[in-house]
């Protein structure tokens, strides 16, 4: 028996309705039998493609975000896109930027960063160097302002009574605590502006689109402040977790660490980014720590790198292997050349550590939610469309 025009065949597919039959080619962004994409150029309605089309989070189970209007790929059987039961082809649904559009895997986090680092060296390097530049000036201010407390402790020979030495102690952590906080203060405002800023720049290198300073400024401009109330709430709860037991800090740590990315390129309120943070970790908690911890240690080991012949060189290290040396003497020009290494530190490894961040937020709603596709789309990649089976 042979099926009608439009009949569903044993196998569940549909035939060439009568329209096809006679030759009408379907119109761009009509659905497909297999409930294909519409147009493919299509952008979701914020900037960016990446706050959730409709606002309205999935469920737990994985669910993928879908724009009004718009329908999920064609997935195949094996679990991927494309050709059918080839799973998760090199590049996923394409590599328009700087990530491969797939759940990525640690070195693909950690080389997304590397990548757009290397692509637009002189933004992200350029902007990370001020805030270098900026942040170590004030701590040099810091430190001069302890020289003379610290010289004095470092003076006091072995006749000093116990009274002097705890009168210079007390002074020399008085100093400290009166220069820290203006200088806490003041890199946490210039951190605030890397990350808000370096978070717009990833977004759009993984679209593999164009940006610039000024165009980046201007979208991260009105999330500055939501993102410093959110950097100051994560740092405060982290530092008070600390205050009880290590184990503690590392839940907020992880569970939040992600909130800085999601206000900035979701566009939502402080709380809506703290949950949201929650439930993309949720479930991944100990792979996320491994990133967040795996990208400390490589950062601290590039500080140790640059800094350690800036160190040598002040003479910070003077005497260290002599039990009968005293303090070194701290002088002006050692401090100078411990900034000196100090801001070359800094130019890469602050927006190094920042990149991988948001790079592992996409990574997480690409598991979690099928942002991939959503990337896809923004990115006007073209949906693959299932092979018509033969009668």
């Amino acid at each position: 028996m042979t099926p009608q025009p439009g009949s569903e065949s044993p196998a569940g597919t549909t035939s060439q309705s009568s329209s096809e039959s006679s030759g009408a080619t379907p119109q761009p962004g009509s659905e497909t039998s297999a409930g294909a994409a519409s147009s493919p150029g299509a952008t979701p309605s914020q900037p960016g493609a990446f706050p959730p089309p409709g606002g309205t989070p999935p469920p737990a189970g994985g669910a993928q975000w879908q724009s009004p209007g718009q329908q999920p790929l064609p997935q195949y059987p094996g679990g991927g896109y494309g050709r059918p039961g080839a799973g998760w082809g090199p590049n996923g649904l394409g590599k328009p930027g700087v990530i491969a559009l797939r759940p990525l895997n640690v070195g693909d986090i950690l080389d997304g960063a590397i990548t757009a680092i290397r692509r637009y060296p002189l933004l992200i390097l350029g902007v990370s160097a001020v805030v270098a530049v900026i942040s170590a000036g004030l701590n040099l201010v810091a430190s001069l302002w302890l020289v003379p407390d610290f010289n004095r402790v470092a003076q006091l020979g072995p006749a000093a009574t116990q009274q002097q030495q705890l009168d210079a102690a007390y002074s020399l952590l008085g100093s400290a605590l009166t220069s820290l906080l203006p200088v806490l203060v003041i890199s946490m405002l210039t951190q605030t502006f890397l990350t808000g800023f370096l978070t717009v720049v990833m977004g759009k290198a993984v679209l593999g689109r164009p940006v610039d300073f000024g165009s980046a400024m201007r979208e991260a401009a009105p999330r500055l402040l939501p993102l410093l109330a959110v950097t100051v709430l994560y740092t405060l709860a982290t530092m008070v977790a600390a205050v009880f037991c290590l184990i503690p800090a590392v839940l907020p740590y992880v569970f939040w660490s992600l909130a800085g990315p999601a206000l900035v390129l979701e566009r939502g309120t402080i709380g809506q980014a703290f949950t949201r943070s929650r439930q993309l970790v949720a479930g991944m908690f100990w792979r996320v720590f491994g990133v967040l911890l795996l990208a400390a240690v490589i950062s601290w080991l590039i500080s140790a790198i640059i800094g350690i012949p800036f160190s040598l060189g002040s003479g910070a290290f003077s005497g260290i292997f002599d039990p009968q040396a005293t303090l070194p003497t701290v002088t002006t020009g050692g401090l100078v050349l411990q900034s000196v290494g100090k801001v070359i530190a800094e130019t890469i490894v602050m927006p190094f550590t920042a990149l991988v961040t948001v790079v592992l937020y996409i990574d997480q709603r690409m598991r979690r939610e099928g942002m991939d596709i959503e990337l896809a789309r923004a990115a006007g990649i073209q949906p693959p469309q299932p092979p018509r089976q033969a009668w």
